[in-house]
């Protein structure tokens, strides 16, 4: 496999920079950077980027994530390793995600909404936001996974 071109947030001068700003962003407001981690895995998961699931891979370890959570956030509505904030957070990652189905059903926000306060709701959906900009740039130019070196 080989990319289409260069990922354009290194094409662009400053880009680079200020997407990796925002996404830090999210960190800062109380959203447990697990949670933001199973987030961007499912989000990942839903569109394709192998760039950024191979990546998040090294970064889980880091998090003391375990393996078994790791591979079930595909099915996390049927396993038993998320907690009521995480479930919360998937089930608004792939209402955000994918909104042109339904857009963000009430019961979806509702949940979130319960389960963290308006600056970590924000802060979420900051984050989701983000990974949906990564994960376009990086499927969209075809970007090959294992290529990119995380921190």
């Amino acid at each position: 496999m080989q990319a289409r071109m260069k990922n354009p947030a290194m094409l662009i001068p400053g880009a680079i920079e200020a997407l990796q700003a925002a996404a830090g962003l999210s960190k800062t407001a109380g959203v447990p950077e697990r949670t933001l981690g199973l987030v961007h895995m499912r989000v990942s998961q839903i569109n394709g980027c192998a760039v950024c699931l191979e990546g998040h891979r090294s970064i889980a370890g880091k998090l003391d994530e375990s393996e078994q959570r790791t591979f079930a956030v595909a099915v996390w509505r049927d396993a038993p390793f998320f907690d009521d904030a995480e479930r919360a957070a998937l089930a608004l990652a792939e209402a955000v995600t994918l909104l042109s189905e339904r857009g963000v059903p009430d019961e979806v926000w509702s949940e979130a909404a319960r389960r963290f306060d308006e600056r970590a709701l924000a802060a979420l959906i900051l984050h989701i936001a983000m990974v949906n900009v990564w994960n376009r740039l990086n499927v969209s130019t075809r970007q090959v996974a294992g290529e990119v070196k995380w921190g």
